[in-house]
């Protein structure tokens, strides 16, 4: 099983980005995936999370500027970031809290990151 993250990169503040997240393998069930952050110097945060059954939540920072998708057939999360601003920039992060396969179950799965950094 890997978690995979695409679409970061530089953009001027008030620009958009999307990140892409697919989680590849044989894959039963997924739980919560979410997009975290790292500023750099700061520690990693919660930006989105989506529940499979549609419920999201936000970062107070970010909340009406980004948006959280999931497709559970692909096993893919997207993070639209609209009106980026100086202060977004950071490694992003694709989680996934649980997910169960043909192995058994398995916790909290990180991608390797991607970077998005924006310009003001």
């Amino acid at each position: 099983v890997e978690v995979v993250e695409s679409g970061g990169g530089l953009v001027q503040a008030g620009g958009s980005l999307r990140l892409s997240c697919t989680v590849s393998g044989s894959i039963f069930t997924l739980g919560v995936m979410g997009w975290y952050r790292q500023p750099p110097g700061k520690q990693r945060e919660m930006v989105a999370r989506i529940w499979s059954s549609g419920d999201v939540e936000y970062a107070a920072s970010v909340k009406g500027r980004f948006t959280i998708i999931r497709d559970n057939a692909k096993h893919t999360a997207s993070l639209q970031m609209d009106s980026l601003k100086p202060e977004d920039t950071a490694v992003y992060y694709c989680n996934v809290d649980r997910l169960t396969t043909p192995r058994g179950p398995r916790f909290d799965a990180w991608g390797q990151g991607s970077q998005v950094t924006v310009s003001s």
